[in-house]
């Protein structure tokens, strides 16, 4: 019997309908589209205004498109991971109540929290669970409505995130296609650069965490880029040299889409041409958990079937780590 790997079999994704360019911004805060784009590459993002939807629309929204491209009956899947830094409420898990509103009631479910990791260590675990055997549909969904943890009158923060989600169905393989290796790193010394005071453990809500906004991102901008910079091409230098590849091997770089010149170092670092990459933050920004989906998503009528991506993601903690995927079918 042949080595099971976990492919990617279907891709599904939603972005809201409003778009919240630089130049509204500029009418919110003090900024300017050549200072915004120079900076990050960001041109606009997506925000899901409704106030009484959160996270959990955008995922459902995501799994429906790729129920309905792959035409999968949502009783057959086993599994449903729910990667996001925005859950709709705490205690009860977002993806639970996800995995029901999508009609998967024979599978189980639970959240998977890293910060703008949270799909990439998601990845890893989808493939754990059918490279066992045990399960033959695992659905990963990243979501994440970032603008219900954003203020809008903080330039540093309210500049880079958008909402989105997205997702990939993973099924045996025993082709050899699917995930190959993965290489994940974490380091506390993060703690304090990339996160949200109150509302935890810690510091829980009160009138006076509400009134110092300390229910909003911080980001220590400088201390993240650098990190960012260095972590993200050394795992995913390290991925490529730890499996004989070099930048005529790799297809595609699908990297986290956090700022531009962050995926032009990693880029560089692998000898890939820009046309290697792929590259969406211009119209949605960061959105996170949703960031690697929602590039598979833009993407997936170029890519064939054995083509070699490396995906690579950095996030709050810090989280950070590349994974190598062969990719399972031709365009759909």
């Amino acid at each position: 019997m042949n080595k099971i790997t976990a492919a990617v079999t279907a891709v599904g994704g939603y972005v809201p309908d409003y778009v919240l360019t630089n130049e509204i911004l500029e009418t919110m805060v003090e900024t300017n589209d050549e200072w915004i784009t120079a900076r990050t590459g960001i041109k606009e993002r997506r925000i899901l205004k409704d106030k009484n939807k959160g996270t959990s629309f955008l995922a459902i929204k995501a799994a429906e498109d790729l129920l309905k491209k792959s035409k999968t009956d949502p009783k057959d899947i086993d599994m449903v991971i729910m990667a996001t830094a925005t859950p709709d409420m705490p205690v009860a898990a977002t993806g639970v109540y996800v995995a029901t509103q999508i009609g998967a009631v024979n599978a189980f479910s639970y959240d998977l929290v890293a910060a703008c990791s949270s799909f990439l260590y998601g990845m890893s675990t989808a493939a754990r669970y059918i490279e066992s055997g045990r399960y033959k549909k695992v659905l990963l969904i990243g979501a994440d409505k970032m603008s219900s943890i954003i203020d809008y009158e903080d330039r540093t923060t309210c500049i880079i995130f958008g909402d989105g989600g997205g997702a990939l169905l993973f099924e045996p393989n025993e082709e050899g296609y699917g995930l190959q290796d993965e290489v994940l790193r974490s380091d506390g010394i993060g703690r304090q650069s990339l996160k949200i005071d109150a509302g935890g453990s810690i510091l829980p809500a009160s009138a006076e965490t509400v009134a110092n906004k300390q229910h909003y991102v911080f980001q220590d901008g400088k201390t993240v880029f650098k990190f960012a910079v260095s972590n993200m091409a050394d795992v995913s230098e390290k991925i490529m040299n730890r499996n004989n590849l070099s930048g005529e091997d790799v297809d595609w770089l699908v990297p986290h889409q956090a700022n531009k010149r962050i995926i032009d170092a990693t880029s560089k670092r692998m000898n890939l041409p820009s046309e290697k990459v792929m590259m969406n933050i211009h119209k949605y920004g960061n959105t996170t958990s949703a960031t690697l989906p929602l590039c598979i998503y833009d993407y997936e009528k170029q890519l064939k079937k054995g083509d070699n991506l490396v995906f690579a993601s950095f996030g709050g903690g810090f989280t950070w780590g590349a994974i190598y995927l062969k990719w399972a079918y031709d365009p759909k």
